[in-house]
């Protein structure tokens, strides 16, 4: 290839690091897209809800909801073949300690122009009404995650994106007017090659400061969840349907495609414990931490919560639990919104962090790449 390209490393093979190294090979430029893991999306774009947002999620942040209103179209025609849409979504209304009320969430709706009407009685009918005030018909829908992995690598194949699995990016360095990245094997510390690039997006998610602490840059500020995922067989009634019970006492019940199961989380109990990176303070490696920590499931507190709310879910059969280490900006708790990380030229010249909270942000990150002048 022509020594004059833009030579762009991206790091991390999730679905932001995959699209966002196809984005780049398609304008032109030479790529290498580093994997720590033996496969693509092994990780946070494997182990979540499955759920493409369209919106409801976010009553306290508008602008979350109206990004996610944008994004939600546009991710279900360019992945079309990864979607399940054969399943209708409800949103019910606790009764009690709810942030919200079924009037304000039917405003909200209308105010995002997101689709929102009540729900029949056959399904209102099998909730406690005690505890929940309103249930809505909603239009919402998930994402297959091992077909949108096989698709992203066929996507990145064709592009002409240069990949490496087992290889992790260990730090970086400027060097000549570029950067230099040093890069290991999973074979071990001795096989060290570096690479000479011109820019470098870190989108390594729970793991974006590993590079940032071994490169002596300071630690941007993030919050990581150690977090369970349930996967359940849900009785007949509900095989069809994704429910989510919000906002405050707040769980969720959504199909996942890839295993023919669905996802149960709760807001309670979802979320295990959680430490913080902070500029200052030792780098806790997130993805080693997972490794050494046991993992005792709280699926029994999980259903004996919703249960009240549904009698019908006590008929729900765990299966296994899933686990990831979530990881958030420390503000998205004040509003529950998911904001993009992007920090341009993070500590040296050329060298972007770029981080969202849902799979669709990834329309966000392009928009402000191009924003930024960084679309070659």
């Amino acid at each position: 290839m022509a020594e004059h390209k833009q030579r762009i490393l991206v790091i991390g093979g999730g679905f932001f690091g995959m699209y966002i190294a196809e984005y780049f090979a398609r304008r032109g430029a030479r790529v290498l897209l580093c994997e720590k893991d033996a496969d693509f999306m092994q990780r946070a774009s494997l182990v979540n809800q499955a759920r493409v947002h369209n919106g409801y999620h976010y009553p306290r942040s508008v602008l979350t909801a109206l990004r996610s209103r944008a994004s939600f179209p546009r991710f279900c025609t360019e992945f079309a073949d990864c979607i399940d849409d054969s399943f209708q979504s409800y949103y019910l209304i606790g009764a009690l300690l709810s942030k919200v009320t079924g009037i304000q969430f039917e405003k909200f709706c209308q105010r995002i122009g997101a689709f929102c009407e009540p729900a029949p009685h056959s399904i209102t009918s099998l909730v406690n009404p005690n505890l929940v005030e309103a249930v809505f018909t909603t239009r919402e829908f998930a994402f297959d995650a091992v077909k949108l992995k096989q698709l992203m690598r066929a996507r990145i194949e064709e592009a002409g994106v240069e990949y490496r699995l087992s290889t992790r990016v260990q730090s970086v360095t400027s060097a000549g007017g570029g950067i230099e990245a040093a890069l290991v094997s999973d074979a071990g510390q001795e096989n060290i090659d570096s690479v000479a690039v011109d820019q470098v997006f870190n989108c390594g998610y729970s793991m974006i400061n590993q590079v940032l602490g071994a490169s002596q840059l300071e630690l941007i500020p993030l919050k990581h969840e150690m977090t369970e995922m349930c996967l359940v067989e849900v009785p007949e009634p509900l095989r069809e349907m994704a429910l989510t019970v919000m906002c405050g006492p707040f769980f969720s019940l959504v199909p996942y495609p890839s295993r023919g199961l669905h996802t149960f989380s709760h807001v309670r109990y979802t979320p295990h414990y959680q430490w913080f990176d902070a500029p200052g303070k030792a780098y806790t490696n997130a993805h080693q931490h997972y490794d050494r920590v046991t993992k005792p499931s709280a699926w029994r507190s999980m259903i004996a919560d919703a249960q009240r709310y549904l009698p019908l879910l006590s008929e729900c059969r765990y299966q296994e639990s899933i686990w990831e280490v979530k990881t958030l900006l420390p503000r998205s708790e004040v509003d529950d919104s998911r904001p993009i990380l992007f920090k341009r030229d993070y500590g040296l010249k050329g060298f972007h962090c770029v981080m969202g909270g849902k799979i669709d942000n990834v329309y966000d990150a392009v928009t402000i790449i191009e924003q930024q002048g960084l679309s070659l």
